[in-house]
């Protein structure tokens, strides 16, 4: 009885048992060293050096493909859940998933369920950990940009300081928010849904 009036307690202040995302001006120190961008190739082959410098270790050209295949059918056994799709493009393995399957419904903090996905993203990303990480927001189409770009950033922070407090070295991170950007569905009330989402593309880094 006192256990079920302290988890009350605590669901009534933080949501008992649920993740919470630290104070958000704390966030630029748990993503001290992440770049804020598009993960480009040519920002990918001036990170490396960086990314090696903390202790990463990069790829060869001819081992890439087939790490970055088993990379995939790992997340694919792995994220089996509603509004999570696995792609491969290219080399890169491409994780989308739309925004109600991670963020709660009325307020921005990553829901239970975002939570059991973005936990098993990021054992994962920590296996095969030699790889960059682009961590993109996107929105439905809005009339305000700017609103559309900060809502899109703060998407993408916070699943990049999830899954930086999950152990995933925030070197490997390039994070930005693309508002309005890049539609792949209608603009009608299932189409905005899926257009509200956060896509995770995993590149090899090679030599």
């Amino acid at each position: 009885m006192k256990l079920f009036a302290l988890c009350f307690l605590l669901f009534a202040v933080a949501g008992c048992g649920g993740y919470q995302s630290p104070p958000r001006n704390t966030w630029g120190t748990h993503l001290a060293g992440a770049s804020f961008g598009d993960m480009t190739t040519p920002a990918k082959i001036a990170k490396r050096p960086i990314f090696e410098d903390v202790g990463g270790r990069s790829l060869s050209a001819s081992t890439a493909p087939a790490y970055m295949a088993t990379l995939g059918a790992e997340l694919e056994d792995s994220l089996r859940k509603p509004g999570v799709q696995i792609q491969m493009v290219g080399n890169d393995v491409l994780v989308m998933m739309v925004r109600d399957s991670l963020i709660e419904p009325d307020s921005a903090e990553i829901s239970k369920t975002g939570d059991v996905i973005l936990s098993a993203l990021a054992r994962v990303l920590n296996k095969y950990s030699q790889t960059f990480i682009e961590i993109a927001g996107y929105a439905d189409a809005m009339r305000d940009q700017r609103a559309a770009g900060a809502l899109t950033l703060d998407m993408a922070q916070r699943v990049s300081v999830y899954l930086a407090q999950h152990d995933v070295i925030p070197t490997r991170m390039f994070v930005i928010g693309r508002g309005s950007a890049r539609p792949i569905a209608a603009q009608d009330d299932i189409g905005r849904l899926t257009n509200r989402r956060v896509e995770v593309r995993i590149s090899a880094v090679v030599k």
